[in-house]
């Protein structure tokens, strides 16, 4: 039988005396009542109760075994979910952190285990482990794998797992961060761009009178057209300035220095709803304003560099020069221009 180590609260190694659990597919205890393990340790029901294991998250293509198969009283959990860096982890996460969270509080003992117990378990342990003892990526990592060596999370996981860190250990579907990657992750599911999923738009705020507090409306300077709220708006790190265009330039300018950096002159958001019918099918393109025709940006599914240097994937640029903002005033309802 394998030993079965663990860590403490405090992040210190501590070994545990061999345990039934161990025996149940290679397990291996990484806290108290939080077992690790690969498909293997699902096999056998029989090993499961020996171990006292009365809860199982599966994360896998399948499911390792029939809920309630050969044994009552467990409770399941599957996430349907590929060994591949494009696979979307993230959106699973809070729910397969609140299933271990709340088995453990039942005093259940909790198995989580994929195919091999090496990349797809590892990342959902790394995130429990992140938001319960609040530890940065790297460190809740790092301890797992002083429990389990062979840990090895692909690295699309890893960096779904360092945003969920950003996130403050809670997928937000509202945040500027979360918005980003699923677009990014809507590029790669649907390459041709088709019947894309309504919830990936935002909604037109014509359609609606109105915004959350302190929310911006930016207008179409042209028409006065509603175009997107500042909710939309998805903030980019800014990039290096001219430097960042110096492989465009013919010849070297000794102007461009790293510390010359430029203002963004554009607006990256989110699709809104009346940019549909333009963006499905299409990699690129211009975007006009529904009302008036008057160009406001562009859009490229596979990214476009900002004025400050930075390259944003994938991009739905507006102009500032091309619109206004105006804020709502909450005691009048009107609408005054923000300068």
């Amino acid at each position: 039988m394998l030993e079965a180590q663990g860590l403490n609260h405090g992040g210190e190694r501590q070994t545990a005396a061999t345990s039934p659990a161990s025996s149940a597919g290679h397990t291996v205890e990484v806290r108290p009542g939080l077992y690790l393990g690969g498909a293997a340790a699902v096999a056998e029901p029989d090993h499961l109760k020996e171990a006292g294991i009365t809860a199982v998250l599966t994360v896998d293509s399948e499911p390792g075994f029939q809920a309630g198969a050969g044994f009552e009283g467990l409770r399941s959990l599957f996430v349907p979910a590929l060994d591949e860096p494009e696979t979307d982890l993230l959106s699973h996460l809070d729910r397969c952190v609140a299933f271990i969270g709340q088995s453990r509080a039942e005093g259940r003992a909790v198995l989580v285990h994929c195919h091999a117990g090496v990349s797809r378990s590892v990342a959902v342990v790394t995130a429990f482990i992140m938001k319960t003892e609040q530890l940065s990526f790297e460190k809740a990592y790092e301890n797992l794998q002083t429990v389990k060596p062979e840990a090895k999370m692909n690295e699309g996981f890893e960096w779904q797992l360092k945003l969920y860190e950003t996130m403050g250990y809670e997928v937000d579907p509202s945040s500027a961060i979360y918005k980003q990657y699923r677009l990014q992750k809507v590029t790669e599911k649907y390459p041709e761009l088709r019947n894309l999923p309504q919830e990936l738009f935002a909604v037109d705020p014509t359609t609606i009178s109105q915004g959350l507090k302190d929310d911006i409306l930016y207008k179409c300077r042209k028409c006065r057209r509603s175009l997107f709220r500042s909710s939309s708006i998805l903030d980019h790190n800014e990039g290096s300035g001219p430097i960042a265009f110096a492989h465009k330039r013919p010849s070297p300018s000794l102007a461009l220095t790293t510390g010359s950096q430029v203002q963004c002159t554009s607006y990256f958001i989110e699709p809104v709803q009346w940019m549909e019918s333009t963006l499905l099918g299409v990699i690129d393109g211009q975007l006009l304003c529904p009302k008036c025709s008057a160009k406001l940006g562009s859009f490229n599914w596979y990214g476009e560099q900002c004025s400050c240097g930075r390259w944003v994937t994938p991009a739905f640029q507006i102009h500032k020069n091309r619109v206004d903002e105006m804020k709502m005033l909450p005691a009048l309802g009107s609408q005054t221009r923000k300068l």
